[in-house]
């Protein structure tokens, strides 16, 4: 059995695509990146900056995940904060921050959806958290990447229900698509604006992904298995950066997340 798990794979998938000095935007619910981020300052990045959602702020002194004391990270410890139309109107069409997105639907191009499911708009089966930013970011970044904790042909689909993030997108006059995304199953990147996979996760294969995925998938000519992590990147999300486990949240069913977030919930308060 491996001495690893699939949620640390995912963040040091994450953390490898970090390079030392870049400005790193962490969303709102996001464990498994912000535990890359925070990985790739511990190991090959100590220069980064993080700009988070929380209190429009920037910081470099990180603290280990949590959930009831998230904000000490962000407003605690912020070398500086904006207001929400600085941050909207100045600040991110400029500084070009690498940041992660978790769509609700992708399709072969990265264009994404995270505002429902089925139906329609006024009688969804599914409705989703929304997109937030997403929807400006994507139209003009050329430096967004992208994360599916649990692939499935429910979230990798052939046509959006509706579009809130822009891909490799001909409607784009700005920016770029994604450049990458990483699953529980593999490693893609985005070859002639279509997603492509360049590593199979450790126990799965080519026939596997295909399966979960409902669209036809490009394979790169050099595609092999993906990297595992390494004995010291597991002890440092284990034991520093997310002893509490923060980052399995966003793996697990409803009721499985239910216990686990009462557990991390009791040991901090």
């Amino acid at each position: 059995m491996p001495d690893w798990t699939v949620d640390e794979l995912i963040c040091v998938c994450i953390a490898r695509q970090v390079e030392d000095g870049e400005i790193l935007a962490q969303g709102i619910a996001t464990p498994l990146v912000m535990a890359g981020y925070l990985l790739a300052q511990r190991t090959h990045a100590p220069n980064v900056y993080y700009a988070s959602a929380i209190g429009s702020s920037v910081c470099r002194d990180p603290i280990p995940l949590g959930l009831a004391r998230v904000e000490d990270l962000w407003l605690g410890r912020a070398l500086i904060t904006f207001s929400f139309t600085q941050v909207a109107c100045e600040l991110l069409p400029r500084l070009h921050f690498k940041e992660f997105f978790r769509p609700g639907q992708v399709d072969a191009q990265g264009n994404c959806n995270n505002i429902f499911i089925g139906g329609s708009y006024a009688r969804p089966r599914v409705r989703l958290p929304g997109c937030g930013g997403i929807a400006d970011v994507t139209a003009y970044s050329d430096k967004f990447y992208l994360y599916v904790p649990r692939h499935s042909r429910a979230v990798f689909v052939e046509q959006l229900d509706i579009l809130s993030g822009l891909g490799h997108n001909p409607a784009r006059s700005a920016g770029a698509g994604p450049r990458y995304l990483v699953s529980d199953l593999g490693q893609f990147d985005f070859a002639d604006g279509r997603m492509r996979l360049v590593t199979w996760h450790p126990g799965q294969s080519l026939r596997d992904i295909q399966a979960q995925t409902g669209f036809p998938l490009q394979v790169a000519p050099d595609a092999g298995e993906t990297e595992p992590p390494t004995a010291e990147e597991v002890r440092l999300l284990r034991e520093e950066i997310d002893p509490l486990g923060t980052r399995k949240l966003e793996m697990l069913a409803a009721g499985e997340r239910k216990t686990l977030l009462r557990e991390v919930l009791a040991h901090e308060t």
